[in-house]
């Protein structure tokens, strides 16, 4: 299948890194503004007391209340990101939308220190001048260090403290009415837009950087994950061989040492051998039905299941079925019922068979009177195939453990004799199939084992089979 993709048709492994790594850079530059922010906060009350004696006070107060209000702006919105984002956990997106609304404190800051310009450029106090002019030139640089990992948030800055500087100088200029229009002003701006220009390209260079520390921290990350998880399947893999030999060599061993005592009683009693020779026959039953089990589960566990959808006759299926089972319920005196409607599904019919024989086999074993029914039926439009039983039950504690291998419910009669894999394979091949089996049963009363049948694309049930192993290694 083609991998998912999103609406802009990028894959979405690559989404959701881009996703990752935006966040991260976020959290790069709101780590950095705290301290941008307590330097800008400093350098207000400094301007104003450099200026105070030198420019006109309404302007420096007004400049000073717009930069007061946008630091307790932005100390706001820092207090918010460490309450939201920081003691907390939080989604990548709802911090991406945080940005959103926190990224214009730094454009106002933008405007309000290029506005300061406005403060001390025709001061003739060539110290005080130069000062002011170095803050400010101290501002736009450090943006270059807070800001560069969001290039959104830096662009902004920039954009509205050079836009800001460039256009005062400009208007000074084309206002100048003294004569001449003055070459220092003209030089100030050139020097102003080269400036400008640099901070965007040191800002773009080292965003890259950034970025790319960022990536390959993803792509560890990833990496380290891919690896746990490999690690704990072929850790999951080797508690599922040793349990897999455990159970197998002790569900063996009853039979193999039980035809042992028929051998050597036979050979030391051979005039019992009328009497021995059915148990010998029954016990090799029973470790030929055992290896067969174990050969099925092997081979539906390595995905390598032949897979062959044609259709098939629902009817003529489930009068195979009786055939073949039948006959064992009526030797243990239970009664055989069949009830199918005609139909026909597109599907695999040795797999389905299997899978429907595995069921009334159990039926049949731990049902002791009463019957079995098989039927067919549909409901709300849905095909499904009943395999009902009046047996011993299971309780519903046991509904999910009875379709794991070697599991057999202790407390029920007529488990001992059982290998605990015919509702294992059910479970294997209805994975495959993609058919659901649902379990209705309570102790006592018996059991209702509804297969929902429909029909098999055989491209993805190959794709399923390819993946047995994996669907049932992170099984308890």
């Amino acid at each position: 299948m083609p991998p998912k993709q999103t609406t802009d048709s990028v894959p979405l492994s690559d989404a959701l890194e881009a996703e990752w790594v935006e966040s991260r850079l976020i959290r790069l530059t709101m780590s950095n503004a705290g301290l941008s922010l307590a330097a800008i906060s400093t350098s207000i009350p400094l301007l104003f007391a450099l200026l105070y004696p030198h420019s006109w006070l309404p302007g420096l107060l007004v400049w000073v209340a717009a930069a007061t209000a946008t630091c307790l702006w932005r100390w706001w919105h820092l207090q918010q990101y460490r309450r939201e984002h920081l003691e907390k956990p939080a989604s990548d997106a709802s911090l991406r939308a945080y940005w959103r609304k926190a990224r214009w404190g730094w454009a106002a800051t933008g405007v309000v220190w290029g506005g300061s310009l406005l403060l001390y450029y025709k001061l003739d106090q060539g110290l005080v001048t130069f000062v002011c002019g170095m803050m400010l030139v101290g501002v736009a640089s450090a943006s270059v260090n807070v800001l560069s990992a969001t290039p959104d948030g830096f662009k902004q800055f920039n954009s509205a403290f050079g836009g800001t500087v460039l256009g005062l100088l400009v208007y000074k200029i084309l206002a100048y009415s003294e004569g001449p229009r003055p070459w220092q002003l003209t030089a100030l701006a050139l020097s102003a837009l080269v400036f400008l220009g640099l901070l965007r390209v040191a800002g773009a260079r080292l965003y890259q950087v950034q970025r790319n520390s960022v990536v390959l921290q993803y792509r560890n990350r990833q990496l380290i994950e891919s690896l746990t998880r490999q690690t704990q399947a072929a850790l999951d893999a080797v508690a599922i061989k040793d349990r897999f030999l455990a159970s197998a060599a002790h569900d063996i061993r009853q039979p193999v040492h039980a035809l042992s005592l028929y051998a050597d009683w036979l050979h030391t009693e051979p005039e019992m051998a009328h009497e021995l020779v059915p148990k010998i026959v029954e016990s090799t039953k029973a470790v030929n039905t055992l290896f067969d089990s174990l050969f099925d589960l092997v081979r539906l566990d390595s995905g390598k299941v032949p897979i062959t959808v044609q259709p098939v006759d629902m009817q003529r299926l489930l009068a195979d079925l009786e055939l073949n089972y039948k006959p064992m319920a009526l030797n243990k005196g239970l009664t055989f019922t069949r009830r199918c409607r005609a139909g026909t599904i597109q599907s695999d019919p040795i797999l389905l068979y299997r899978l429907l024989g595995n069921l009334l086999s159990n039926a049949v074993k731990y049902t002791d009177s009463g019957g079995v029914l098989l039927a067919c039926r549909v409901k709300r439009g849905l095909l499904f195939i009943e395999v009902w039983d009046t047996g011993v039950g299971i309780a519903p504690q046991y509904h999910q453990q009875v379709f794991q291998e070697f599991y057999k419910v202790a407390t029920h009669h007529g488990t001992e004799d059982s290998f605990g894999l015919g509702l294992a394979i059910v479970s294997r091949l209805s994975t495959i199939l993609g058919y659901p089996v649902r379990l209705y049963s309570r102790p006592g009363r018996g059991s209702l084992f509804r297969v929902q049948v429909s029909d098999v694309n055989e491209a993805q049930a190959h794709v399923r089979a390819a993946h047995t192993v994996a669907q049932f290694a992170i099984k308890p």
